[in-house]
């Protein structure tokens, strides 16, 4: 099979193109930064450098050739940003990899969403995939929603969405080391007596979820899929088990989540006003996670495309600090 993967040279587009080529597949690995995609080339993938914020060249289609799978995992996933560059990057940049899936003959495009489309400022378990989107809770969020709409518009590529949560895993550069320097930096806050719980999906079982849905009948088509690991963990337990890696003791801070929410937004809020717009030091969606419990029911994905998550926390830990440091 000739599969398509776009942002090849980031984190679990470089996996799953690394498990792609194990399994025989030839792969066409998409991306902005030339010298990775060189290390990708190694492995025996092709390599064509493009920038999806821009509409495909007839170079670059004619680069592609023909292909049967579009896996449009590129996109810009951040905490803080503007809502120029995230429509950019995950709107404009989905309706050029659909451009190119028809240009190349794909049968299926699979798109990797978001689980924050889902996010509300509220306790939610187990949550499907056939729950009613709320108002998005920042410009990513609202990114991603309107890039799920245009793939499922998309029906003549029998398009699938994934929506995997919290990705980790040998390589991950947002995650785990964001929740380090948090730590590091500390006291971090804790809300609502810290017994907020989520899913961490380690990468290798979001690039089998990926294979899982390349080939999925084609009866499926235009479906979401929730992607997760099978434990409800703890945020204290995530974030205390990441942090000792390091030799980082946490420190915990209780307090109101009002007074919490309210000081998160007066920081965004003098961010905005502020030339260079940084990222501040904490955001109202940051504190959410931290503060609400925000699981995912993944049995629609288990029974439609044989799902089977395989890595268990204390495994996926020991194997990402195992393979380098994280930072």
């Amino acid at each position: 099979m000739r599969v398509i993967v776009s942002g090849a040279t980031g984190f679990l587009g470089g996996r799953l193109s690394t498990l792609l080529r194990g399994f025989g597949h030839d792969v066409v690995g998409l991306g902005r930064n030339a010298d990775k995609g060189c290390d990708l080339m190694t492995s025996g993938a092709r390599f064509v450098t493009v920038d999806l914020s821009q509409p495909p060249t007839e170079s670059v289609l004619k680069a592609l050739g023909s292909a049967d799978v579009f896996v449009h995992a590129a996109g810009l996933s951040s905490a803080w940003g503007s809502r120029a560059a995230f429509l950019r990057a995950n709107v404009s940049g989905t309706r050029h990899a659909i451009a190119m899936a028809r240009a190349t003959g794909v049968r299926r495009f699979v798109f990797l969403s978001s689980p924050s489309v889902t996010f509300r400022f509220s306790d939610q378990v187990d949550l499907r995939e056939d729950t009613p989107l709320p108002k998005p809770v920042n410009a990513y969020a609202q990114s991603k929603q309107i890039a799920e709409r245009d793939v499922l518009a998309a029906d003549d590529l029998s398009p699938i969405i994934l929506r995997p949560r919290a990705i980790y895993g040998p390589g991950d550069a947002a995650l785990l080391p964001r929740l380090i320097r948090a730590a590091d930096n500390g006291p971090i806050p804790f809300l609502r007596g810290g017994h907020a719980l989520t899913n961490l999906t380690y990468v290798d079982d979001v690039a089998r979820a990926i294979i899982c849905a390349m080939d999925a009948p084609r009866e499926i088509t235009g479906r979401i899929y929730n992607i997760a690991g099978d434990e409800a963990l703890s945020l204290r337990v995530i974030i205390e088990s990441a942090a000792a890696k390091v030799g980082i003791a946490v420190r915990w801070r209780p307090i109101p989540w009002p007074l919490a929410l309210s000081a998160a937004r007066f920081a965004e809020a003098v961010a905005r006003m502020r030339r260079d717009k940084p990222e501040p030091i904490i955001t109202a969606y940051a504190l959410g996670i931290l503060a609400f419990t925000q699981t995912l029911d993944t049995s629609a994905a288990q029974r439609d495309i044989g799902f089977r998550p395989q890595i268990r926390f204390a495994e996926g830990l020991a194997r990402t600090f195992s393979e380098g440091p994280v930072r």
